[in-house]
């Protein structure tokens, strides 16, 4: 585990493997073929299935995510401190043409607009808010990403810029080619990457008619100003 930990400090991300056995992965994905996808939260096309506030629309999955193995990853690598603050779930259909280019995640999950110094700019989605923090807040967060399919380059695995964290907000139009390196992260179905909200991060078009579904979570043990709270947040020792 101290690899682990060395590895999100000095690159943005970390690839750990077996956190979920097949039962559960199984038992997740039939939980999410069970759900009603006409809702404000869910969005269907041919390029992408995605559940917005996916905990919360589809509680069910709660037990088989928050497993023995995936508390233990967090405590140890991040310590004890931590909360969900937001998940969403994405499918990566096989014939998806949907990509995604460089980019640093930089707004969080809020629950209302508040004028609040260094907080802004602001957007709306239904029934949720996002705003860019303070840079603090998006250098102490975290993402962990579940993976329910084997993922590599044919089928959208995430592409990084190993190091890219600890830059602050670094724009794509920025990146030096010369001197920076992309990195694929391919996952086994069942395997989990943490990465950083400010690692410069991509996603390809699926070309080998595979799918490619990953549970997308972010943590935080920020207590935000009076007045904003967390749109989604969920405490890990319930």
């Amino acid at each position: 585990m101290k690899e682990t930990i060395e590895a999100v400090d000095t690159y943005g991300f970390s690839i750990v493997d077996g956190i979920f056995s097949s039962f559960e992965v199984n038992k997740i994905i039939d939980i999410i073929n069970q759900a009603n996808p006409n809702k404000q939260t869910f969005r269907k096309s041919a390029d992408l299935f995605a559940i917005r506030r996916f905990l919360k629309e589809l509680p069910s999955a709660t037990e088989y995510i928050f497993n023995p193995k995936l508390r233990s990853l967090i405590s140890t690598v991040f310590g004890e401190d931590y909360f969900l603050v937001k998940s969403i779930y994405f499918d990566k259909p096989e014939s998806s043409n949907w990509f995604v280019s460089y980019h640093q995640d930089l707004t969080i999950s809020v629950d209302q607009i508040v004028d609040l110094p260094g907080f802004g700019p602001y957007t709306t989605k239904p029934n949720q808010f996002a705003v860019q923090p303070p840079l603090p807040i998006l250098k102490d967060n975290f993402t962990l990403r579940i993976h329910l399919d084997d993922t590599d380059e044919g089928n959208g695995a995430l592409k990084v810029i190993p190091g890219s964290h600890h830059k602050g907000i670094y724009k794509a139009t920025d990146i030096n080619w010369n001197t920076e390196q992309e990195l694929s992260c391919n996952v086994a179905s069942g395997g989990v990457m943490i990465m950083k909200p400010l690692l410069l991060h991509s996603s390809g078009r699926t070309t080998n008619n595979k799918k490619r579904r990953v549970i997308h979570l972010e943590f935080s043990k920020q207590v935000l100003p009076e007045g904003l709270n967390w749109a989604e947040l969920y405490e890990l020792n319930q």
